[in-house]
This record gives C-alpha cells, sequence and structure tokens, in this order.
C-alpha cells in the first residue's frame, strides 16, 4: 500500500510509481495517494530538479522551518522566494489528474515519462531519466548516509 495513517500528521507515502504527463500538463497521480490528496495539493518546487508535492493540510507544517527562517539574512529571502514564489495551490480532477504548471515542469526537466514517489510526508515528481540518474548516483553512498545520520543522532 502507498498510504498509511489516518490524519494528516501520520500519513506516510511510499513507493515509485511510473506515469505519463499527458498533453495538456496534467499528471494523474497514483490512485493509492488520491484519498489523502482529495482535499488540494501545493506543489512547490523541490530542493532537487523535482516537483514537491504536499497535500494542503500540512503544506504549512512542512514548510515551517523555511517560513521561521530570519528574512533578515539573504539566504533566508533566497531560499523563501524559492520555495513561496513557485508554489501553486491545484485540486485533483474525477479521474486523479493534478494540473502540473509549466514553471514547475520546466524546473524538474519534465518530459511526458515520469515517476511519482512517496516520499515519507510528500510526494515528488520526477523525470523518468532524472530519477534513474538520482537513484544511481546516490545507491553507492547509501550506506555512508546513514552511519553519519546514525552519528548524528547518537
Amino acid at each position: 500500500m502507498g498510504i498509511r495513517g489516518r490524519g494528516h500528521e501520520s500519513l506516510m507515502f511510499y513507493g515509485e510509481y511510473e506515469h505519463t504527463v499527458d498533453e495538456k500538463n496534467r499528471l494523474t497521480l497514483p490512485a493509492r495517494f488520491r484519498h489523502a490528496l482529495a482535499s488540494g495539493v501545493v506543489l512547490a518546487r523541490g530542493i532537487e530538479r523535482n516537483i514537491d508535492v504536499f497535500p494542503s493540510e500540512s503544506w504549512h507544517d512542512n514548510v515551517g522551518r523555511i517560513a521561521e527562517l530570519d528574512s533578515l539574512t539573504r539566504e533566508a529571502r533566497e531560499m523563501k522566494r524559492y520555495v513561496f514564489a513557485g508554489a501553486a495551490v491545484a485540486e485533483l480532477d474525477r479521474q486523479g489528474r493534478v494540473l502540473v504548471p509549466p514553471h514547475l515542469g520546466e524546473h524538474a526537466g519534465l518530459g511526458k515519462e515520469v515517476v511519482v514517489a512517496g516520499v515519507h510526508d510528500h510526494i515528488e515528481i520526477w523525470d523518468r531519466a532524472e530519477w534513474a540518474a538520482h537513484l544511481s548516483a546516490i545507491e553507492g553512498s547509501a550506506g555512508d548516509v546513514a552511519e553519519r545520520l546514525a552519528d548524528k543522532r547518537g
């Protein structure tokens, strides 16, 4: 199953699904995710070359750390512009499709073939070739990253 939990606080998205973007820039989201996204979504530029998709109810919780950054610093202003200026609110249609705004599709380099990946508290949309390259790049270092994160925790 691609989602767990009942309230938006406990939603967990996982899995990767191959989909296509149609000629009108609409993407059909995986059926497993649709119920959790029925009240709308916020699409935003991902840090990597992807699009982040958040359930509307949890958007503010998820970007809270960015919103709290001190706007007197250049880095904070730039990060806020990057995330908030590019964000778009959208609704799923009856077929579970969402319109991908052109500026976000360009940011992610989306072609027709995409991957929709569940990433814990949100979904990411990647161009299929970019997703494959991203996975290939991180596969060799996943163990090292896990060790560094474990060291920070302990």
